[in-house]
């Protein structure tokens, strides 16, 4: 196991710079998900990781060793790759065996290591099978277990499950969860998919344009965002964001310094008369999905769509209603983007919102 430092990292192609000054530790023997849009510089970050681009300044460390000028293969990382990357014409055994061989590590030793890996991982049936012949979520295991054997002190994970469909990635994200938690190894994982990063990950990396955004637990990360750009990138929907000039003064908002007040679609709550305490606005039903007891809506407001998730009994399309937010759940954001709480000071700029 080891952790992972990069201090003051830039990467730049030509005169594009794709990672910006980046400060960041992962914690040994962590779920560390690094996620964000695409073009954000994930896959960058995580490539420098296994030594596979070089920075273009700054100190990348494993444990407590410098790895500027170390080869790939000898950084102790392992890494699984969005393809899986075998060879067609390997059964699944010799897939887990070459780089073992590659290595010089002795048959007997080999053959250890690859039936306690196989039996981990669910492969020991299929270790004189071919690659093609197997389903995509036995060939990512294949892929994994071919990363194992190594006992590296670092795995590197780019979107290993995009091309697994939606039921397979469900199962293959709690496959890797207790993989990891089994293994005890430092896990480095890059995703788009910020459900992916909310269900897998210890602790999340949220990046944009190469700058991390938030660094927190996915909870921490989900009940206080430290910005605009994580409240409304983080969640399913998405935090519904509306600017403070649209709205009416409320108690708690100063307008000379919120630009954008926020709110979870399953803090609001749908009435059919206005409320005077919070936030209570007028709106109409364009949509609603139903998923089981959750029902989630699509609001037409004076203030822009806006969705709302609720638990029950659903409200008839047709219906114009009254959108109400608690003040407690109300967040505030600053015109730079910054997250406040209600009333404090302008130096003050906290993730915290609303008594939360």
């Amino acid at each position: 196991m080891a952790s992972i430092e990069f201090t003051s990292i830039n990467k730049a192609f030509g005169d594009d710079t794709v990672i910006k000054d980046m400060n960041l530790t992962v914690k040994d023997g962590s779920f560390t998900v690094l996620v964000g849009p695409s073009g954000c510089g994930k896959s960058t970050t995580l490539r420098m990781i296994a030594g596979l681009e070089k920075q273009t300044s700054g100190d990348i460390y494993i444990g407590d060793r410098l790895m500027n000028d170390v080869a790939p293969g000898k950084r102790d990382v392992a890494m699984v790759f969005q393809n899986y990357a075998l060879y067609p014409t390997m059964t699944v055994g010799g897939n887990i065996e070459f780089g073992l061989k590659n290595r010089k590590v002795p048959k007997t030793e080999r053959k250890t290591l690859i039936e306690e890996i196989s039996e981990i991982v669910g492969l020991t049936a299929y270790l004189d099978k071919k690659p093609q012949t197997l389903s995509g979520g036995q060939r990512q295991r294949v892929a994994l277990a071919r990363a194992m054997v190594k006992k590296p002190k670092v795995f590197v994970l780019d979107e290993p499950l995009s091309n697994l469909d939606a039921k397979l990635r469900h199962q293959m994200r709690t496959e890797l969860v207790q993989l990891h938690q089994r293994l005890g190894t430092t896990f480095i994982y890059v995703t788009h998919d910020q459900v992916e990063a909310m269900s897998m990950a210890d602790e999340i990396v949220l990046l944009n344009h190469g700058e991390i955004q938030q660094m927190a637990s996915p909870l921490q990360m989900y009940q206080h965002p430290a910005n605009l750009f994580t409240a409304q990138f983080i969640g399913t929907p998405s935090m519904n964001t509306i600017t403070s000039e649209t709205l009416p003064e409320t108690g708690n908002m100063n307008t000379a310094k919120i630009a954008h007040i926020g709110f979870r679609p399953e803090h609001a709550q749908l009435a059919h008369n206005p409320r005077n305490d919070g936030l209570s606005f007028p709106g109409t039903i364009l949509t609603r999905e139903i998923l089981g007891t959750e029902v989630i809506y699509q609001v037409e407001t004076y203030a822009g769509k806006i969705f709302v998730k609720t638990f029950g009994m659903p409200i008839e399309s047709s219906n114009t209603v009254y959108v109400h937010v608690p003040e407690k759940d109300i967040y505030y954001f600053k015109a730079n983007g910054m997250c406040l709480m209600p009333n404090v000071s302008e130096e003050s700029e906290i993730a915290l919102v609303g008594g939360r």
